[in-house]
């Protein structure tokens, strides 16, 4: 354990007259100071257990990315990417560099990127020792003490969960605050104990750089099957992203962030974070795993203080139940984190309306549509304070909290190589058939599973497929192991006109929502707008 008193470094940004520097320590050495902090519990098996206070999730009103000359043309500014201003934000660092002032904190020096030729060092200061764990497990890590010694951070990330801004004083939204800073190189995060904002700011920072490289940054899992072939699923919050990509028979590249180069796909981390509630051990038998482990971190799980279990059943703390884990925990992952250019991609929606197909092909134009669409939806129970009808979500990209960059780009960085790499591009719908949410059923796992197989052996590729109506979707008239009733998701409703009547809002709200790129984008992408019956 090297435990410093000062450090140049950390001097040097401020950080001074602190307490004790506990630098990268590993594993084991952070259970314990987490532990003796009274920061969490260890579970039945080893998985630490945090809470996470009145934080459970990101808090996208509160993250900024400083307005500066270096980079303001090329930021999308916006309700997303919200500007604040440099000099507030140099007050404010200096406000929380004097409250870590006699204060213990963590050093985790790390990498984003798995391929060397895009990788970024970044310096992870926190102010508790489960959150130095975090970093530790979700990204990349120095393969041995020379490489740590001669270390330097490019990026530096300060997490202070108990330092609390003042909004009316600093410029923040509120009390809690994530703020970018490019010209800088620094992010700063304080009042949340949320670790996802750690990983999520990374990936921002990632976002905006590697597009400036010929590389597509992207929100989505990735795994290699025995031929070397590479797919990508493509998902918001709920959608299955990491259950469908942590495959048995498939090797996990990663569940949640990639580029791809003109050599192929990367992890941009070394971890996974996976949504933990109502784990199923048979269904998602993997990740089901990784909660019996030491090294796991669980936020917000139940956990029984006397004989120490798990209940992943509840919710009282939050939805959002979240692990994370070093990939290493998956018998399917690679610590290589790489692979070659993917020769299928699946964008996933959780449709709470019941109109979308389950399974279906997407021409290149539609794959850019739906792509700057990124379309799921909420229900009532996966967050708090929504009402008992679906709520229609739109985020561009499939993740367009974190991207600082103007959507258009991303989707024209897409387009080129799907075309170069001819890659098939599919949209699987894990939500509602038979009805809308409330009244029909939720798509069976195993159904899913057989469609993301068929599409990966290749076998639904030589099936014929029918065109439907509204989005133009390619639907096969057959899949293996699934019923053909249900492809065409106006057979399995009782009231097909009940069908139409929903197709046709949904439809509108596709429209609406895409009103704002359509003076943006090439015509042959307006080509795939979906049509009003």
């Amino acid at each position: 354990m090297r435990i410093l008193q000062t450090q140049p470094e950390l001097e040097a940004l401020g950080l001074r007259h602190l307490q004790q520097i506990y630098w990268q320590l590993h594993t084991p050495q952070l259970y314990e100071q987490a532990v003796q902090r009274h920061e969490g519990l260890v579970a039945h098996l080893g998985p630490l257990v945090v809470r996470t206070g009145t934080h459970t999730g990101r808090s996208p009103k509160d993250r900024f990315i400083v307005h500066e000359s270096s980079t303001q043309a090329d930021i999308s500014w916006g309700e997303i990417n919200r500007p604040f201003d440099g000099e507030k934000f140099d007050r404010l660092l200096q406000k929380m560099l004097a409250y870590l002032q006699g204060s213990d904190i963590f050093v985790q020096n790390c990498y984003a990127g798995a391929d060397p030729d895009y990788r970024l060092s970044i310096r992870v200061i926190t102010q508790t020792a489960w959150h130095s764990l975090f970093a530790r497990n979700m990204f990349i890590l120095p393969l041995d003490r020379a490489e740590e010694d001669n270390f330097t951070p490019t990026y530096t990330v300060i997490h202070a969960p108990g330092f609390r801004a003042v909004p009316e004083l600093d410029g923040t939204h509120s009390d809690s605050f994530v703020l970018i800073n490019f010209a800088r190189k620094m992010i700063l995060i304080g009042g949340t104990s949320y670790a996802g904002e750690i990983k999520k700011s990374v990936f921002s920072v990632m976002n905006y750089l590697l597009p400036h490289q010929g590389v597509l940054s992207m929100h989505c899992s990735a795994n290699i099957g025995s031929r070397n072939d590479v797919a990508l699923f493509f998902g918001l919050s709920g959608t299955g992203k990491t259950t469908l990509a942590s495959e048995s028979s498939r090797t996990l590249i990663g569940d949640d962030e990639h580029g791809w180069s003109d050599k192929g796909v990367f992890n941009i981390e070394r971890g996974c974070y996976a949504k933990v509630i109502r784990l199923s051990p048979t269904g998602e038998p993997e990740i089901y795993e990784t909660t019996r482990r030491f090294g796991t971190i669980l936020e917000n799980v139940a956990i029984d203080v006397h004989d120490r279990q798990l209940d992943l059943d509840n919710s009282s703390f939050t939805e959002n139940t979240r692990a994370s884990y070093p990939i290493s925990h998956i018998p399917s992952g690679t610590r290589a984190g790489m692979g070659g250019h993917p020769d299928n991609i699946i964008f996933l929606t959780a449709d709470a309306f019941g109109v979308m197909p389950p399974v279906s092909r997407l021409t290149p134009e539609q794959a850019r549509y739906h792509f700057l669409s990124g379309y799921t939806a909420k229900v009532a129970g996966t967050e708090q304070g929504l009402s008992k009808d679906p709520q229609v979500t739109f985020s561009a990209c499939f993740g367009a909290p974190f991207m600082p960059l103007h959507p258009g780009e991303y989707a024209q960085l897409l387009g080129d190589k799907i075309k170069k790499h001819q890659a098939n591009v599919w949209l699987v719908n894990t939500g509602w058939t038979g009805g809308p949410y409330g009244e029909g059923q939720r798509i069976k796992l195993s159904y899913t599973r057989a469609m993301v197989h068929a599409i990966l052996d290749g076998s639904l590729q030589q099936i014929e497929t029918q065109t439907e109506p509204y989005f133009g979707l390619h639907i096969p008239t057959h899949c293996p192991d699934v019923p053909d009733e249900i492809l065409n998701p106006r057979n399995t409703w009782d009231n097909p006109q009940a069908y139409d009547e929903r197709a046709n809002d949904l439809t509108r709200r596709f429209s609406a929502n895409f009103a704002q790129y359509e003076n943006e984008v090439d015509p042959q992408t307006l080509v795939a707008q979906p049509s009003t019956m």
